[in-house]
């Protein structure tokens, strides 16, 4: 079978089929969510109107992805599937790709050309060498403390101050950084984190980077919204079928994608309005209805979901005691903390998460949406639970959330579902449970060593609550658990 490339993808698939132009966006973390939600709104905005915006995508360390795009003219198909349809896009706007851990050199040259006008990221919460606790860059995070000496940098932040470092010394054109992640504020986080970067140099270095920040790169706050799993060969056979085709790169995704920005670019930016963007002056509440409402009461259908043997996110959301859990949390806990889009209701958006998370031919595993909890959590849980304690009121299924995570974590061998959950937090959450005489010690000590912050772990009633749902998820199960969190919310 021929190999999807630039001679061989069918037109009717193309999603942009005008000229590419030159690269004016290097995007930092080629996996499945940007090559399935970035670089299809921006296809379609060149669809539109043609401009310098081809994107340079730069993988961390692992080259298999960046391989097989090249091999493929940089073209690899989206799967978007659904009970009721498969349909293949190929986006083609990448002009090259590059691996930072073996290119560093190059990554940084990218990064500082003059033509380069805007830097986008999709590294996950992880990738910002930031204490969940102080919202501050870690300085004693080893990566960062290497960058801060010198050499080829190892860390984002670290990439992207000695980029706009170099561009400050040479051109000094302006750009702007665009962060593509879950992160409350992750514009003027990513903006917070630089400015601390470049503030913990040698004077030398530091006061005309700070001069380029202040006057030449914007930082813009943003929300993205789109379910994309690992790929399988179960997409790479839909590419096969569909477009006679071998593709070793595909993507799969879910029909539904959002993005919303505020309009607030250094250096111009696509026609994005054009490919499906929203643009708005106050990103916020979009920001806070999809953090809580649907990324927080994801985790807690992953968590329960896997607890109760279920693979997939779809499976977990059609029991109904994890479907009732889940609309609780969101009516109860979620919603009466944040303040909804005027242009977004309530209901109907409620209803379309169910809708989406109850897409069984996407293949959504509950292990993936589960991964790395720690640095989730700490997005969505304690502003809301706070805002609630302060208000006399223990939300129930906040600390059910956070309950079942902590099962999850450290009682790995509770599913196969839960043993294949990684998280950075797990070997010092074990450690603690295993030092613990009880359970309310190891939650106090797991709340307390910054799970969440400060604010929340000096909440005693709380920690007696998370305590008491984990030794029931531990005893009893998930629906035990899940009706035990109903009666006590009333």
């Amino acid at each position: 079978m021929q190999r999807l490339n630039a001679s061989t993808t069918p037109v009717s698939a193309l999603q942009h089929h005008r000229s590419l132009g030159a690269p004016g966006i290097v995007h930092l973390g080629l996996g499945n969510f940007h090559r399935a939600h970035q670089a299809v709104h921006t296809a379609r905005a060149l669809e539109h109107t043609e401009g310098p915006w081809a994107i340079v995508g730069v993988a961390n360390s692992s080259a298999a992805t960046a391989q097989a795009m090249r091999e493929q003219d940089m073209r690899y198909g989206v799967v978007e599937i659904s009970p009721e349809r498969t349909e293949i896009g190929v986006p083609a706007v990448h002009s090259d790709v590059l691996v930072a851990a073996q290119q560093p050199d190059a990554v940084l040259d990218a990064l500082s050309a003059h033509e380069t006008r805007i830097v986008t990221l999709t590294i996950t919460e992880k990738g910002y060498s930031y204490s969940p606790r102080t919202k501050s860059l870690d300085l004693d995070d080893p990566g960062i403390r290497a960058d801060l000496a010198g050499g080829a940098p190892r860390t984002t932040i670290g990439r992207l101050a000695r980029a706009l470092q170099r561009r400050a010394a040479t051109h000094a054109s302006p750009v702007a950084i665009l962060s593509c992640d879950n992160l409350t504020g992750n514009g003027e986080l990513t903006a917070r984190l630089v400015r601390e970067f470049a503030e913990a140099l040698p004077a030398a270095e530091r006061d005309d980077l700070l001069a380029y920040l202040r006057g030449s790169v914007s930082f813009p706050n943003g929300m993205v919204d789109r379910i994309v799993p690992a790929t399988t060969d179960t997409y790479r056979r839909a590419v096969a079928d569909r477009l006679g085709l071998r593709d070793e790169a595909p993507v799969p995704a879910e029909p539904f994608s959002m993005w919303v920005l505020e309009d607030h670019f250094a250096a111009g930016r696509p026609a994005w309005e054009h490919g499906g963007v929203t643009f708005t002056d106050d990103v916020e509440p979009y920001e806070l209805m999809k953090l809580r409402l649907l990324n927080g009461t994801h985790s807690l259908i992953a968590y329960l979901g896997a607890l109760d043997g279920c693979d997939l996110i779809a499976e977990a959301t059609a029991r109904p005691h994890i479907a009732e859990a889940a609309r609780r949390l969101m009516r109860a806990d979620y919603l009466p903390t944040l303040t909804m889009p005027a242009d977004i209701d309530f209901e109907d958006y409620s209803a379309q998460l169910f809708t989406r998370w109850s897409n069984s031919a996407l293949g959504h595993r509950t292990r993936q949406v589960g991964s790395d909890g720690s640095t989730k959590l700490a997005q969505r849980v304690p502003e809301p639970a706070a805002l609630h304690l302060k208000a006399g009121r223990v939300p129930q299924h906040l600390a059910l959330s956070v309950a079942a995570y902590l099962r999850c974590t450290t009682a790995p061998e509770t599913t196969e579902h839960t043993a294949a959950m990684v998280d950075p937090a797990a070997e010092a959450l074990r450690t603690a449970r295993a030092n613990a005489s009880g359970t309310r010690e190891f939650v106090a000590a797991a709340l307390r060593d910054g799970l969440l912050g400060d604010e929340i772990a000096a909440h005693q009633e709380f920690q007696t609550r998370v305590a008491e749902l984990v030794d029931v998820l531990s005893t009893h199960g998930v629906a035990a658990a899940t009706e035990e969190a109903l009666q006590a919310d009333g």
